[in-house]
């Protein structure tokens, strides 16, 4: 087996470019991309991209990744109280492995106690209520564009896509 990245998306309305640019970057770093999402076989961006699903994140097994990515998107809020999604986020950051996500998935993290104490971003909707989700977990918002604090890393949107996953292939080295 290759090197492996799971990008986990919203089944919905989750964010076309912080999907599609960092799998474009990771794909032509020499990663194999594996696509996880739940209960559904394809999902759709906001702005109408369709990905065939590879998984379902009930049957992902962390052994077979060196990295999770949440993509962000107003679809990737279904996950902030789901089980599966928090302790799949937990088991790979418990495991050592690259944690990451991308404009309002760093909730996911946060929501997940991975970022107590660690320094982190997300988007700013304006009204602040995602940095609180953030602050409110005891992450410390730093407002970067992308943030890596160990093998935690967090973007704050689409402008942030390609830095974001070049800073997952470099911590990968």
């Amino acid at each position: 087996m290759g090197r492996r990245i799971l990008m986990v998306v919203a089944p919905k309305n989750f964010r076309d470019e912080e999907f599609i640019i960092p799998k474009q970057v990771f794909e032509n770093s020499g990663f194999e991309v594996i696509v996880a999402s739940k209960g559904v076989k394809q999902v759709t961006g906001m702005f109408d991209a369709i990905i065939r699903v590879d998984i379902d994140i009930e049957k992902v097994d962390v052994t077979d990744y060196e990295v999770i990515v949440f993509v962000g998107g107003s679809g990737s809020s279904i996950y902030y109280e789901d089980k599966t999604a928090l302790e799949l986020g937990k088991l790979f950051y418990e495991n050592g492995k690259i944690t990451a996500a991308i404009c309002i998935a760093p909730g996911i993290l946060a929501k997940a106690g991975i970022l107590k104490g660690k320094n982190a971003t997300i988007w700013d909707s304006g009204e602040g209520n995602f940095i609180k989700m953030l602050e409110e977990e005891e992450a410390k918002y730093t407002g970067a564009n992308v943030e890596s604090d160990g093998k935690v890393v967090t973007a704050n949107g689409p402008q942030a896509a390609k830095e974001f996953a070049e800073k997952i292939i470099e911590i990968l080295g």
